[in-house]
């Protein structure tokens, strides 16, 4: 019981714009973050793989523009009222729009808004608009009008900066030789880099043992010679 309260201890997450990693993958979506006062019809569909910082660049935005964060699937008409004079929204997960039909209706009425001229929408999802299996005409035109800002498939430098910012993330230091070692051996996609910097630290608290290249061995290759014993060294 004591080690499940240990690992439900929640972590806290830099969202701040001095915490976000920019590189070749991201760049045009910062770029396009940093001129959001230019967005055509005052929207843009912040695109690209799971846990590839889309959450966290919003965040960035929101507090340049000061706008309203809300899930798309949690888009009902309460949220709406209070969101559609807003000078500024974020609607995350636009693809995941959950079972309600309604959602789209009121999430053409927010972007309309914002068209209209009266402040900006910013969308984030895994995949373009026309990917999204929209029903409402009208919402499908919106959103294929918006600023496309995508972010691409991470690099070498990249992915290792996102290991060593989710393991700070969790109070966790990693040497250079951990995360060139993680690399080699890890899938190379952020979704991948997130699941075994949780699972290290897991690992971590569970055998109190140091988040170094021996821990990481027993994650990444169970089955080899010396993988059951993490050891201390880097």
């Amino acid at each position: 019981m004591a080690e499940q309260l240990i690992l439900d201890l929640p972590h806290r997450v830099a969202m701040g714009r001095d915490d976000f990693l920019v590189s070749a993958a991201n760049a045009e979506a910062v770029a396009g973050i940093d001129d959001w006062r230019g967005w055509t019809h005052g929207s843009a569909v912040l695109v690209g793989p799971e846990a590839s910082g889309k959450t966290h660049l919003a965040h960035v935005w929101a507090e340049m523009s000061g706008a309203r964060v809300i899930a798309a699937a949690a888009l009902d008409e309460a949220a709406l009222d209070r969101l559609i004079d807003a000078p500024a929204v974020v609607v995350e997960d636009a693809e995941r729009r959950g079972e309600d039909a309604g959602v789209e209706t009121r999430l053409f009425h927010l972007m309309n808004a914002q068209a209209g001229g009266r402040g900006h929408i910013l969308l984030t999802a895994r995949s373009r608009p026309a990917a999204w299996g929209l029903r409402l005409p009208d919402l499908a035109s919106r959103a294929a009008q918006a600023r496309l800002l995508p972010i691409g498939a991470p690099d070498d430098g990249l992915l290792a900066a996102v290991m060593v910012k989710l393991a700070a993330d969790r109070g966790l230091s990693l040497v250079p030789e951990a995360v060139s070692y993680a690399l080699m051996r890890c899938e190379r996609s952020f979704a991948a880099i997130a699941d075994l910097v949780d699972r290290l630290d897991r690992a971590a608290v569970t055998r109190q043992k140091a988040p170094n290249r021996a821990l990481l061995k027993t994650l990444l290759e169970p089955g080899e010679p010396g993988s059951t014993d993490p050891g201390s060294a880097g």
